[in-house]
């Protein structure tokens, strides 16, 4: 049976996605130095002044070099809700501009964005397969030593195609974090004396498991911010980084 297979080896990411950008964002704040698809929306008041998704494309094409450009098409592509595009047009412009600052923090929120929507994409496949394959028994079925004999094509079809839906919606979801981890590193590089730079990179790390990479931003940041608001905190977390580094078979 497919949903027991599933349960077996993916509950711990389903769990994982269903905490995820949730934890860390919130306990401490992250992002509010940021710039994410809701800071664009909302600092331009509407999109009155924005170049339709047609114009800008347009634009980019006739100028492939044109960094606003391409930073247009991204902020145009983001108020229809087209995620996945606007990362494309939003890493082209930062392929141009790589020292922007406020642009890598952008494309950063958006790989957030659409892990977290990749993620709610795999649950929702899981649930509606799950309701189609139960459609698929009927009580009173004919069973030997409580095995059905009929051959259910429809359920396992329904399972087989449910299950290849939800490994690509997982392994998306995995790509686009990992890729808001490495965009940080970037940003830290750039502005290494930013604590939110730190603690933003530290908390993405921790929810992708990447417990070098939190371990060390997370104590960059105390070194930074030793009396921050959020150096409590923090320090609960380097503590237990810590313990499971020290408790893991390679630590």
């Amino acid at each position: 049976m497919f949903f027991p297979r599933l349960r077996r080896h993916a509950k711990w990411m389903f769990v994982f996605l269903a905490l995820v950008f949730a934890v860390g964002f919130v306990g401490f704040g992250v992002g509010a130095g940021g710039t994410g698809i809701g800071d664009v929306l909302r600092s331009s008041g509407g999109t009155s002044d924005l170049p339709s998704v047609s114009d800008a494309r347009k634009q980019t094409e006739e100028n492939p070099r044109n960094a606003q450009a391409w930073r247009d098409l991204s902020t145009a592509l983001q108020t229809e809700g087209k995620t996945d595009e606007a990362i494309a047009a939003l890493t082209a412009y930062t392929d141009l501009k790589p020292k922007d600052v406020d642009g890598l923090r952008e494309l950063a929120g958006l790989y957030l964005a659409q892990a977290t929507a990749k993620g709610n994409e795999a649950q929702e496949i899981q649930l509606q397969a799950a309701f189609a394959g139960a459609s698929q028994s009927f009580p009173g079925s004919l069973t030997v030593k409580g095995q059905s004999i009929v051959d259910n094509k429809i359920g396992q079809a329904v399972n087989a195609e449910a299950s290849a839906q939800v490994t690509a919606a997982v392994n998306a979801s995995n790509t686009a974090a990992a890729s808001a981890v490495t965009t940080y590193e970037l940003i830290a590089r750039l502005q290494p004396n930013d604590p939110n730079v730190q603690l933003e990179l530290a908390s993405t790390a921790q929810q992708m498991q990447n417990t070098d990479v939190a371990i060390k931003a997370y104590e960059r940041f105390l070194a930074l911010a030793p009396d921050d608001p959020n150096a409590s905190i923090v320090k609960t977390q380097l503590k237990q980084l810590k313990k499971q580094v020290s408790a893991s078979p390679s630590g």
